[in-house]
């Protein structure tokens, strides 16, 4: 390990303030099985929605389950038979509307090939979902992916994704598709020409309207994260988040998680800008029009991988993964709104292949965390509380 990391590391941890007593990691089982992959998050009326991958020898399904008052439903499938793309950086998503309606959202792909496609089925009762959808107007074989969603209304939802139409090796484009509540795309538009090829996109609504955060990228390879703002029927011109400078000839495939609450914005996001690996972590309290100056989140060898819930204290929770002794540990922590952070709290150990992309879900007073555990080779879930 790099010596002057380690100092570097060493100096930024002591000038972090902690306050407060660690966070405790209440296991909770979920009915995800053996062999289920990609946990992803969402709510439904009110209820945590846990979605995953399961099954093998090249039969997979999209499932989900909603725990209403301390019981998990009986897991339904939302489509079978699909080739997803199996990868941490790319679980499925759903997003619910007023009344109970589901969108869902995942990406294929075309074994021996970089092909990947976006497809999207509603639903109005959780039972009976319409036909996969492509989500998009190019059909060629290229990549495709990367997607976030958020509800833009009560009857739609914004797909913020990546398109690379000549390659990984020339700029991919930041797009935008509108499918309403019947799975129905209902137009697709381009954000921005050249980001970052393979870094996960974030998208959340705030009271002013959508904000998205993703890398950037530029001539000179710069790839910091970058956040764009839609708000009065447009969209305004994309801004750094904080110039961290980070220069490399290639993607990291590690970006930004962000959540918002009315005009309230937190993004927590992984950065080796001069050469001192770190997650960050920056509030905003006018719906992403200016942040607070970066915290430092990370206390040993960053790895990323982070993800971001806002406490209704005005604080936030922040999990993210370093490096141990002898594996990866998935970590999260508690940052007030004044930007104090409390001791870090470990919430499981592997490697970073098989912890895969802890996923952060603040449900009512309850936070909850999803990851891929290799030692029982299924999703696991845990409450967090102060």
């Amino acid at each position: 390990m790099n010596l002057n990391r380690v100092c570097w590391l060493s100096l930024a941890t002591g000038a972090v303030l902690a306050q407060g007593q660690a966070l405790k990691v209440e296991a909770v089982p979920n009915p995800a099985p053996q062999g289920s992959i990609e946990a992803h998050w969402a709510m439904a009326d009110g209820n945590p929605l846990l979605s995953w991958i399961e099954g093998a020898n090249g039969s997979y399904q999209l499932r989900y389950s909603i725990r209403r008052g301390g019981q998990w439903s009986e897991p339904r499938t939302i489509v079978a038979n699909r080739k997803f793309f199996r990868q941490p950086a790319e679980s499925p998503s759903v997003v619910s509307f007023p009344g109970g309606a589901l969108l869902a959202e995942w990406v294929e792909a075309e074994p021996g090939s970089e092909a990947e496609y976006i497809y999207v089925s509603a639903s109005k009762d959780g039972v009976q979902w319409t036909a996969p959808a492509m989500a998009h107007q190019d059909h060629s074989p290229v990549q495709h992916a990367l997607v976030s969603m958020a509800a833009s209304g009560d009857r739609e939802a914004s797909l913020i994704w990546l398109q690379a139409l000549k390659g990984e090796d020339d700029p991919s484009q930041l797009r935008r598709t509108v499918v309403n509540s019947d799975g129905k795309v209902v137009k697709e538009e381009l954000l921005e020409a050249d980001v970052c090829t393979c870094c996960p996109t974030a998208i959340v609504r705030t009271a002013r309207g959508l904000l998205v955060a993703y890398r950037g990228h530029t001539p000179q390879d710069i790839r910091d994260i970058a956040v764009k703002r839609f708000e009065n029927g447009r969209w305004l011109p994309a801004k750094i988040l904080n110039p961290d400078k980070w220069q490399i000839n290639a993607c990291p495939v590690n970006a930004a998680s962000a959540a918002a609450a009315g005009n309230r914005l937190a993004i927590a996001w992984y950065t080796e800008g001069d050469d001192k690996p770190r997650v960050q972590l920056a509030f905003s309290s006018d719906a992403g029009a200016t942040f607070t100056k970066p915290i430092l989140i990370n206390t040993g060898d960053a790895l990323g991988h982070a993800s971001v819930v806002l406490a209704d204290d005005g604080g936030a929770f922040v999990s993210w993964i370093e490096e141990g002794e002898k594996s990866s540990r998935a970590l999260a922590r508690y940052v007030s709104a004044a930007g104090m952070s409390g001791p870090v709290v470990e919430v499981t150990q592997g490697s970073t292949e098989s912890i895969g992309y802890p996923r952060l879900l603040e449900a009512g007073k309850e936070t909850w965390i999803a990851w891929a555990n290799s030692a029982n080779g299924r999703v696991q879930t845990a409450r967090l509380t102060k």
